[in-house]
């Protein structure tokens, strides 16, 4: 009876070590070859779902950012790639602003955004349809590009670009080509 359990803890001493081994082995392998990505179920992915950011800066305007995936940036953590973005801004000298898409690049550090495809942007009475937009708090702008259409309550208005200084509210209106004009469709 002794026998067998000297013959069994050896058993399974040597298993565990054996176990150990090739694990460690493996890991080195993992570590040396640069081409291996992570899945992204795997506890070192830099996948994360329903993120939500919420910051304030030194001007007191707020920043909440909400998207059903993000992903951080490899080469730079500061940054994160966002999926299905939602945004409510509440600039301090101003209303909210909220702003859906269906990406967005987000920097943590200064809260600067850019959102692209689906832009929808919302503002007291005002909608503005967009494929791009950077909102950069630390340029004061927010510059909304390709397919704009915006709309108040009295008119529909196509544009390339629609610059905003975020600070003064100072609005700018312009085409690409500067031979083409911006449409304006008066709704009254």
């Amino acid at each position: 009876m002794i026998k067998k359990i000297i013959l069994s803890i050896s058993i399974i001493t040597v298993l565990i070590i054996f176990f150990f081994y090739f694990k460690s082995t493996d890991q080195k392998d993992i570590s040396e070859n640069e081409e291996i990505i992570p899945e992204t179920s795997s506890p070192t992915s830099n996948m994360i779902e329903n993120v939500e950011y919420l910051s304030m800066d030194p001007k007191g305007n707020e920043y909440i950012i909400k998207a059903q995936e993000g992903e951080i940036d490899i080469n730079n953590s500061d940054i994160i790639f966002l999926k299905n973005v939602k945004a409510i801004i509440n600039l301090n000298n101003s209303k909210k602003i909220l702003i859906s898409a269906d990406y967005g690049k987000y920097n943590i550090n200064n809260f600067d955004t850019i959102f692209s495809k689906n832009v929808l942007i919302d503002y007291l009475d005002k909608k503005i349809d967009c494929e791009y937009l950077d909102f950069s708090i630390s340029r004061n702008t927010m510059i909304i590009s390709n397919n704009v259409v915006y709309k108040d309550l009295e008119n529909t208005l196509k544009t390339d670009v629609i610059e905003i200084n975020i600070e003064t509210k100072e609005t700018t209106f312009y085409m690409y080509d500067k031979n083409k004009k911006i449409n304006i469709i008066n709704e009254q």
